[in-house]
């Protein structure tokens, strides 16, 4: 990791740059363009992305599609689905451009391409013939990386541009619709519906919005909301998969799959890995979740709260590698004012001491009045962290491990360790 930083600074950004198009354009090459031959829906913003695919994959298949999908939780072809084990949410040109043959070899009709700024700003979407672009919502992230929080927007805004510019897309002799399908509430929806396209389609609680939700309940069973008078009750149990389900919904409606058809795929879900994922095989509560910046981390909150636990006690950890540090003090102060035991931990340190931004997130949470040895620990074996959490829990109390969900891997100066939070917990509980 710290190679690509040196070599990044002795060849220059501008060079680097140039080199991630071409190869991107090569991939594309080598392996047939074969986005051209699906309908290709690109997957954007700052939260929900992962679960807003596969959402929309389920509808999809429901519908009677085959359908392929690339996001942060997994790499999906068909029946064929399996946990993302490259630690990336976009994964490179050559890889991306194998994934999409394969998906055409297999017959999917639909690829769904979770695509990050990140992405954007090292060309990996150049090569890949969007249909549609789905704008789930945008708040502060990876500022450290993209230079502060218009660039962060501006990558976000390059893949409409993108779209907007890219030739029509003719499949079985019929010329595919360009869609932009974007969040009515988000206070940058103007800048992201204000491309030339054949449609576009909004989703949110907003009286504007053509896909508005209504009457959302959060239970710990999962959650239930309206649309159009129709009744849903999904068995996801995030707050945030209240939007998450009316981007997927809004997003099948523009390919012309009924709200019925909805209904019925989205009712079947039990849940998504990692998100929100509860394990409750004892007579506590335990929840894994895969946020990690304070948007994120608000959400699962707020959903907590509703479901009344007697006392939360939650496990995190930092994350390295350049990601934006002033969100660390910050969410060890959320979890100190939340949470009635925090347990600081590893996270992804990647070429940071984890004992140095342990101790940065520590000092955060004791701003909120935790105190060391008492209802604060910074243990940064994050398995050992995680086992005293357990061990701690009693009847009716609710552990919280955020922070990694599904992800297989940790990044650790040198490299990645395996790494999978519930089987963690799961190996843990057999203990006790």
């Amino acid at each position: 990791m710290w190679l690509k930083n040196i070599a990044k600074k002795i060849v220059g950004k501008k060079l680097v740059s140039i080199y991630h198009f071409h190869l991107a354009r090569l991939a594309a090459l080598v392996y047939g363009f074969p986005s051209r031959k699906l309908i290709v829906v690109g997957v954007t913003g700052t939260n929900g992305k992962s679960t807003t695919a596969n959402l929309l994959a389920k509808i999809l298949e429901e519908a009677g599609n085959k359908v392929a999908v690339t996001s942060t939780i997994n790499f999906k072809i068909g029946e064929k689905d399996k946990l993302n084990d490259q630690k990336m949410t976009m994964p490179g040109r050559f890889f991306l451009q194998r994934f999409l043959r394969q998906a055409v070899q297999a017959g999917c009709q639909y690829a769904i391409i979770e695509t990050s700024s990140e992405g954007v700003a090292q060309h990996r979407h150049i090569g890949i013939h969007y249909d549609a672009l789905v704008f789930t919502n945008l708040t502060p992230e990876h500022l450290e990386a993209h230079g502060g929080f218009e660039n962060y927007k501006a990558a976000k805004l390059t893949l409409f541009e993108y779209l907007e510019k890219l030739p029509y897309k003719m499949l079985n002799g019929q010329q595919v619709e360009k869609v932009i399908v974007a969040n009515a509430d988000d206070p940058y929806f103007p800048e992201f519906v204000n491309f030339k396209v054949d449609r576009i389609v909004s989703f949110g609680k907003n009286s504007s919005a053509q896909v508005q939700g209504s009457n959302l309940t959060i239970e710990p069973k999962g959650i239930s909301f309206e649309v159009d008078n129709l009744s849903f009750r999904l068995q996801l149990k995030g707050q945030f998969d209240f939007y998450n389900a009316l981007v997927a919904i809004a997003a099948a409606e523009a390919f012309g799959v009924g709200l019925d058809t909805c209904k019925k795929a989205l009712e079947k879900i039990p849940n998504v890995p990692g998100r929100m994922e509860v394990i409750q095989s004892q007579p506590f509560t335990i929840v894994v979740d895969y946020a990690y910046e304070p948007e994120e981390m608000r959400q699962v909150y707020e959903t907590i709260s509703r479901w009344k636990p007697d006392r939360v006690i939650q496990v995190l950890g930092p994350s390295g590698g350049g990601r934006d540090k002033a969100r660390i003090s910050i969410l060890g102060e959320m979890a100190g004012k939340f949470a009635a035991v925090v347990f600081i931990t590893t996270d992804d340190p990647y070429d940071d001491d984890p004992a140095v931004i342990g101790r940065q997130m520590f000092e955060g949470a004791s701003k909120s009045g935790k105190q060391a040895n008492m209802n604060l620990f910074l243990e940064l074996d994050r398995r050992e962290a995680i086992a005293l959490a357990l061990k701690r829990a009693q009847p009716g109390d609710l552990v919280l491990i955020t922070g990694k969900g599904s992800d297989q891997k940790m990044a650790v100066k040198g490299g990645y360790v395996p790494w999978d939070d519930r089987q963690v917990v799961r190996e843990q509980l057999a203990k006790l």
